[in-house]
């Protein structure tokens, strides 16, 4: 009899669907809701909390000016957006936390080199700035008068449900003497342990 009840708790056991995320991932079983926000995409359109509802966003912060972190997750961006928008309907967000240098013109052919139908929002430190605490990201900039300066911020990525508030984050791994990513192949694992 103890054998039989052991083997029904593992089969009910292995149906269970509430499949945890990997320890690269965080999932906000409760999603967190995001504030009311105007940003502008890179034709000079508004976006707002609106624009984050009916499908699944994927937001990465950045600056066009960054060296490696910035393109190479936008390249990693782009082969799960090409994955996951087969069975899901799936938006990007670059978001630069870079306004002064990062103006539309340059966040549009920034974007269009990885993905056209993504969006490259930004918008001034005070607007900026909450948005992205509320998203569970971070950036710091220096106020530097140089022509040239580093942006330090996230090199996660935040995941939005299609209600418009924040799901999950997927965490770039860190190795040493190694640029922070995200891994292409887990976070398409984790997407799908949260979305189902």
């Amino acid at each position: 009899m103890r054998y039989i009840l052991f083997l029904l708790a593992l089969l009910l056991l292995g149906c269970d669907r509430n499949v945890p995320v990997s320890e690269h991932a965080i999932h906000y079983k409760q999603a967190k809701e995001i504030n009311d926000f105007s940003l502008q995409d890179q034709y000079g359109n508004a976006v707002t909390k609106q624009d984050l509802q009916e499908q699944w966003t994927l937001i990465f912060l950045g600056y066009t000016s960054c060296p490696d972190i910035c393109p190479m997750t936008l390249a990693k961006l782009t082969e799960v957006h090409a994955e996951l928008a087969e069975q899901h309907n799936v938006k990007v967000w670059f978001v630069s936390v870079d306004p002064n240098r990062d103006i539309k013109q340059k966040r549009k052919a920034y974007i269009d080199y990885f993905n056209s139908d993504f969006k490259a929002v930004s918008a001034e430190h005070a607007e900026l700035f909450p948005f992205v605490r509320n998203i569970g990201l971070i950036y710091a900039i220096n106020n530097s008068k140089e022509d040239e300066y580093y942006v330090d911020h996230s090199a996660s990525v935040a995941l939005i449900n299609p209600q418009g508030n924040l799901s999950g984050i997927f965490k770039a791994k860190f190795a040493a003497n190694e640029v922070p990513l995200i891994d292409t192949a887990q976070v398409i694992k984790d997407f799908n342990a949260i979305v189902h």
